[in-house]
């Protein structure tokens, strides 16, 4: 069940099995530059399956619903 504010999430195929958190969040078009990740990232404006990560260098797998300001995408291989 999901909530009505939520924005829908966009699929975003790596073309692997992992990917970091930083990376992912650049590949993706949620942030522009690896300052701007880190800033977020550190700020706690990121989340991973709904819960806010400091680890930019967290390994994502497939499945995996990173957000950032009300955009959400999730981790396809």
């Amino acid at each position: 069940m999901t909530k009505k504010n939520q924005a829908p999430i966009d699929d975003v195929s790596i073309g692997g099995e992992m990917i970091r958190l930083g990376q992912f969040l650049k590949f993706a078009g949620l942030l522009d530059s690896g300052g701007m990740v880190k800033e977020a990232i550190a700020d706690g404006d990121v989340t991973v399956n709904g819960e806010v990560d400091l680890r930019r260098g967290r390994q994502l797998v497939a499945g995996d619903v990173v957000g950032f300001e009300g955009r959400r995408a999730r981790v396809s291989p």
